[in-house]
């Protein structure tokens, strides 16, 4: 799997999955599909985690600043990732967020 600067192809999809957002934080891409949760910097894939191994995703708007986005999975093998989200991405990123929580809420 990888991430190639400066293409907007993502090669982390499965046979048969789909993505439902795919959206820009500051130097990385968040990428959800039907079946995980993506997010790429650079040219490395910092996390790739199904729904199940989510613990919490926490977003923090303040003014004058980007937003925060952190993703804190269950399995502390995989790092947590800390991503500033610019306003231009506040539609993109809360659709991603809106996208994880339905999953969540279907796994209960």
């Amino acid at each position: 799997m990888s991430f190639e600067q400066g293409h907007d192809d993502l090669d982390v999809i499965q046979p048969g999955e789909s993505i439902h957002v795919r959206a820009d934080a500051v130097g990385a891409k968040v990428v959800v599909t039907d079946r995980r949760l993506v997010v790429a910097t650079g040219d490395r894939i910092a996390l790739d985690v199904g729904f199940h191994g989510l613990r919490r995703i926490q977003f923090d708007i303040e003014r004058r600043r980007p937003a925060t986005l952190v993703i804190v999975p269950d399995d502390p093998a995989n790092e947590p990732q800390v991503l500033a989200v610019p306003r231009e991405s506040y539609d993109e990123i809360t659709a991603a967020l809106a996208a994880v929580g339905h999953r969540l809420a279907e796994a209960d």
